[in-house]
């Protein structure tokens, strides 16, 4: 079974590839129940692509495990669902498929049957997601029985004559929804008791069924942003989320938990980036940041190592290291804004997006070029080299996605800046020189609060080696 599986996800993979030359929603499809669209094809690609990896990496790494048709079955089957869902057009089928998706990805977490904190994780992440489901339903029900129609494409033509509280309701449900199986706060805490689960499957959810917020906000955009007050509150739930997951990555000392506080952090700036009104933006950083999670999970195993930080590790900040930072993130902005078409004089939500993209990608430059071997000399020109072509790169894929989207309803719906629009951007910048310069360090009474905040459920926590090495 493990062979046949993994052999059929890539030859899913290979098909999916073939859709995204297809002809734009092909007949075969249908208008009832299936329909193929831009995000379908994306989605299609980047799920089976991972789950194809995954599929492979489990044939050595689950190898001897008990239970391993079982555990194919339902990997397979899971990429089955999603693929489902971003195809479905009818919104009982749509539920449907993100009912399924929650329950065997809680059954996959709880693999290990031997292990009461496996099963107690699968259980909290079940309740999790049947609860969004409940959520999802009757939002969609709303949708449905006030537009006279139960397909998602019938009800997303007639949002602009539905009755302001009816649509205001089913966006925070959908809202909502997207947060829980994204995992933004304050539902983040049955990601971060997930850890039970085996390697490839913390690949996979982080990788791809995580993102399954970002892709229902794709897909019921013109919901969210028929009302400004619910795209605002999308992007307050998004910057939060973001600000807080990188903040407790930061006190993590176990491998596979900074790598959930990352997927907070990562899924925060998704949803963020919705909020903003640009959704190829979201579906662009689903996309990268999907296949990057996946290798570090698949990888977490050969970075466990006992060190000790040495003295003088961290390099001390100089005004030319400064100014050379500076010319090179407002370099950055403008190459991001001229290659994605955002205007530098138009003061909108895409300058907000610019300056997050350039904060974002510079925190990885700096960390990367700290983390190596250089001289002081250089890192002045490695963060410039390193920052640039990486902005260049996500440009490109945003531009790439965007080209694929292009009859996906409301893709780009630019807003007027709000003050809390610039406020989330003093934040970021403040959070960011924090972060650069260390001063999160000096704090014991921050550093106990983010270690507080960010635990998981302690049923689903292993205390010794004996108790890992039984199952």
């Amino acid at each position: 079974m493990p062979t046949v599986l993994t052999r059929l996800t890539w030859g899913l993979f290979v098909l999916s590839l073939g859709l995204l030359v297809w002809p734009p929603d092909p007949d075969w499809a249908g208008d009832t129940f299936l329909r193929i669209d831009g995000l379908t094809r994306v989605v299609a690609v980047v799920t089976t692509f991972v789950s194809g990896i995954v599929h492979s990496f489990s044939r050595r790494y689950m190898a001897g495990a008990k239970y391993l048709n079982r555990f194919y079955a339902r990997l397979f089957g899971l990429t089955l669902i999603v693929l489902l869902l971003t195809a479905a057009n009818h919104l009982v089928l749509f539920a449907l498929a993100w009912t399924a998706m929650g329950w065997v990805l809680a059954d996959l977490i709880g693999h290990i049957r031997g292990w009461p904190q496996a099963r107690a994780a699968s259980r909290y992440a079940r309740a999790h997601f049947l609860g969004g489901s409940a959520l999802l339903a009757g939002s969609l029900a709303l949708l449905g029985v006030q537009a006279g129609t139960w397909t998602i494409r019938g009800v997303l033509a007639a949002i602009g004559s539905l009755s302001t509280p009816v649509v205001m309701a089913a966006a925070l449900l959908l809202l909502l929804t997207a947060m829980i199986q994204s995992a933004l706060v304050p539902f983040h805490q049955w990601l971060l008791s997930s850890m039970t689960a085996p390697t490839p499957v913390s690949a996979f959810m982080h990788a791809g069924l995580v993102n399954a917020g970002g892709v229902l906000l794709a897909r019921f955009a013109p919901v969210a942003f028929e009302i400004p007050s619910v795209m605002l509150g999308i992007v307050f739930v998004g910057g939060l989320s973001a600000l807080l997951g990188q903040a407790w990555m930061l006190v993590q000392t176990d491998v596979k938990r900074q790598l959930g506080a990352s997927t907070v952090a990562q899924m925060g700036f998704m949803v963020l980036q919705c909020g903003l009104g640009f959704i190829p933006a979201a579906i662009a950083h689903l996309l990268l940041h999907g296949f990057y999670k996946a290798y570090l999970f698949l990888a977490s195993g050969s970075v466990v190592e006992s060190t000790q930080p040495a003295p003088g590790d961290r390099p001390s900040p100089t005004v030319l290291g400064g100014l050379v930072t500076l010319a090179t993130a407002l370099a950055g902005g403008a190459l991001f804004a001229t290659l994605t078409g955002k205007s530098l004089t138009a003061f909108n939500s895409g300058t907000v997006l610019t300056v997050f993209v350039v904060l974002a990608v510079l925190h990885a430059t700096r960390s990367l070029v700290r983390r190596a071997e250089l001289s002081a000399t250089t890192r002045l020109w490695a963060v410039p080299a390193v920052l640039l072509p990486s902005i260049g790169l996500y440009a490109a894929v945003y531009t790439g996605v965007g080209a694929v989207l292009g009859t996906l309803p409301s893709a780009e719906v630019p807003t007027a800046l709000t003050p809390l629009h610039w406020g989330l951007v003093a934040v970021f910048i403040g959070a960011y020189v924090a972060l650069d310069r260390g001063w999160h360090r000096a704090s014991t009474r921050l550093y106990v609060t983010l270690l507080n905040t960010a635990q998981p459920l302690p049923t689903t926590l292993l205390h010794n080696r004996e108790q890992y090495n039984a199952h």
